[in-house]
């Protein structure tokens, strides 16, 4: 039903001049998704609080909830056509009063880590793109008809919207800047293991794909498989809800993507800052604001201006390798991270890449290098490796694993949970095996720490022949099809 209901709304906004691509349809159909999930939400807890005697105070007012503008209804339940707004009408209202209302709860809200201050914080960074309100009526009558108030559906939303990030992902931009392939976050999640209690931090959230992924595996007690699997009590799932999860997002669609990603997934009210990461400077980063978990892609490719290198101590213009030294600071002694990052950072000899390699290993233990095949990111046009590391401690040994799932990946043939199962199980123990091995940092060079990945136990390849050999075994098949074509001759 929800996945119909998704092409529906497409194709109603792709007729709509105000929206011309799949990162307009995800932006728009975002808010209003938000606003029917939040009317839902509050219905629920108006239930709840009426079963316990108590009195619910609603977070929206009347005139502007779902079921008063967007979906009203009449005696019987029915959607109510003759007080439903439509048209220059709709329009009106979405733009000049229902907007500035939402927009208005970032300055009202008591705190930033409270749903009125998302909902302010959201509605401050878009706007209503549908330009016809006839297009809007019928995409509000179709999200109408979605509802959220069991698990399965909302499960069932969550997965869907994953799919629309995913094809936003190749709407025209880079498929890394929304869209990290959730097998492979799950494999970076099933190696680090987080646990009730402890933190986990994105500070490059693009749709916190990362996040989600924890939540899921967290509220689950852990993977299937995977020791101490336990049911949550009920301070556990407050502290996933309020303590756990924390991320930056630097784009405002992202931000709002990932806020509505989060909330989907069962996070109410995400602890997303809508900020520019690298303009904070590291001095400002105290012990009460580092992490026990770090799972993170961040951006690479891009330049940071003159003024945000002064931040960090390893200066350099590479978005990533600040991104890294960030992430470093910020990560609790003892703690672990997994960040994705172009493999050209195991060997680059410019002074910025030696330099932070040297600190990593020197300060750091980077335990394990998962080295990614081609096009794991689709659009991406770089390799990358994943970096684990926990912090503390020098790197004795790099374990290496060169991910080979046997064919070539792309849109119609994308990565897999089964792909990264051999890493998962080998990580543990970090056996050598054909595509794993380790290296010994004390017999790598210790002037440019090169970490290149050289798999010294891959099977040798056939050794080439030599001309004079093909050409006599040509020269051999010749004179035999010469002789079986002379026996055919006589028969005939």
């Amino acid at each position: 039903m929800f996945e119909q209901t998704f092409k529906n709304i497409d194709d109603i906004f792709h007729k709509d001049a105000g929206c011309s691509s799949e990162l307009d349809y995800a932006e728009q159909s975002s808010w209003l998704l938000f606003l029917k999930y939040l009317d839902d939400l509050e219905y629920e807890k108006s239930l709840a609080a009426e079963l316990m005697g108590e009195q619910y105070h609603y977070i929206i007012d009347e005139r502007y909830r779902w079921s008063a503008w967007a979906a009203p209804k009449d005696a019987d339940g029915k959607p109510d056509y003759n007080n439903a707004l439509t048209g220059d009408d709709l329009i009106d209202f979405v733009d000049f009063k229902l907007f500035p209302y939402l927009k208005s709860f970032k300055e009202k809200a008591d705190r930033p880590d409270t749903i009125e201050y998302k909902i302010g914080q959201i509605f401050s960074e878009l706007r209503n793109k549908i330009q016809s309100g006839y297009s809007l009526r019928d995409a509000l009558d179709k999200i109408d008809e979605l509802r959220f108030r069991s698990q399965a559906e909302k499960h069932e939303l969550s997965h869907l919207y994953e799919t629309r990030i995913k094809n936003m992902g190749n709407a025209g931009r880079n498929g890394g800047e929304y869209y990290t392939p959730r097998p492979l976050i799950r494999a970076m999640i099933d190696v680090l293991q987080p646990k009730i209690g402890e933190t986990v931090y994105d500070g490059a959230a693009g749709s916190a794909g990362f996040l989600c992924e924890a939540y899921d595996y967290l509220r689950q007690g852990g993977r299937l498989g995977i020791e101490g699997k336990k049911q949550l009590s009920t301070s556990d799932l407050k502290t996933l809800q309020e303590k756990t999860f924390y991320a930056k997002e630097k784009k405002s669609l992202a931000y709002v993507i990932a806020i509505m990603n989060m909330i989907l997934h069962g996070i109410e009210a995400p602890n997303v800052m809508h900020t520019n990461t690298l303009a904070e400077s590291l001095q400002d980063i105290t012990p009460s604001n580092q992490h026990d978990i770090i799972l993170a892609n961040p951006p690479f490719g891009g330049k940071e201006r003159k003024e945000v290198q002064q931040n960090f101590p390893i200066k350099t213009g590479e978005t990533a390798f600040l991104f890294m030294q960030h992430f470093m600071k910020m990560l609790k002694p003892g703690g672990r991270a997994a960040i994705v990052i172009k493999n050209t950072f195991l060997s680059n000899t410019d002074n910025a890449s030696v330099a932070l390699r040297k600190e990593l290993l020197e300060n750091f233990n980077l335990h394990t290098v998962l080295d990614c095949p081609a096009k794991t990111f689709l659009g991406a046009g770089v390799k990358t490796v994943v970096l684990f590391f926990t912090k503390g401690e020098p790197t004795q040994k790099v374990w290496f694993y060169q991910l080979d799932p046997g064919r070539s990946l792309g849109k119609t043939n994308a990565l897999n949970d089964n792909d990264l199962k051999e890493f998962v199980e080998l990580q543990k123990t970090f056996a050598e095996s054909e595509k794993s091995w380790s290296i010994n940092v004390a017999d790598i060079d210790q002037k440019t720490w090169d970490l290149s990945v050289k798999n010294a136990n891959a099977p040798e390849a056939a050794a080439l022949r030599e001309p004079s050999e093909i050409i006599a075994e040509i020269i051999a098949l010749d004179l035999e099809s010469a002789a079986i074509l002379d026996s055919i001759q006589e028969l005939l």
